[in-house]
């Protein structure tokens, strides 16, 4: 196995292989790549526990490190999924929420385990980035109102 320059490390309280293989089965070129059991007791564990999970999530190399209740995930860190149409954006909001997570504001959401993701329409992106203000203004408007966010919504935003 070839070790990544550089992965994230997220932190979980003995659930990193549940969380990595629902990001394995939620996104696409996402996988669980090892399994690393603890050789010996650690702050929320035992000989034998799982200590660390390798996996990627998009292609993003990331390892689970299972070390206890000490630290929390917070919005401060999140992935922004780009979609390409509503289905997409409905396929892995209702994955994330439905499955023990919780609706947030502007396309951000919350696994259940506390990981913030941002399941952003690439329409969204283009809208907000468009050359003329007047569109970036009714865009983040029509943001501003939603959780999920509404393609069709955004893309009435953008012809005014």
């Amino acid at each position: 196995m070839t070790i990544p320059k550089n992965t994230l490390c997220l932190w979980y309280d003995g659930s990193a292989e549940e969380a990595a293989r629902f990001y394995q089965a939620t996104f696409p070129d996402s996988a669980v790549r090892a399994i690393h059991k603890a050789p010996g007791d650690f702050p929320g564990g035992k000989a034998g526990d799982v200590l660390t999970v390798d996996f990627t999530v998009v292609g993003i190399p990331c390892i689970g490190l299972n070390g206890g209740p000490v630290f929390k995930h917070s919005e401060a860190v999140s992935f922004q999924i780009a979609t390409d149409n509503q289905q997409e954006t409905d396929r892995y909001w209702n994955a994330i929420v439905g499955n023990g997570g919780q609706e947030s504001a502007c396309g951000w959401c919350k696994d259940k385990w506390g990981l913030s993701w941002q399941i952003t329409p690439r329409v969204l992106t283009e809208g907000m980035t468009h050359p003329d203000a007047t569109v970036r203004g009714r865009v983040f408007a029509a943001m501003m109102t939603m959780c999920k966010i509404d393609h069709a919504a955004i893309e009435a935003a953008i012809r005014g």
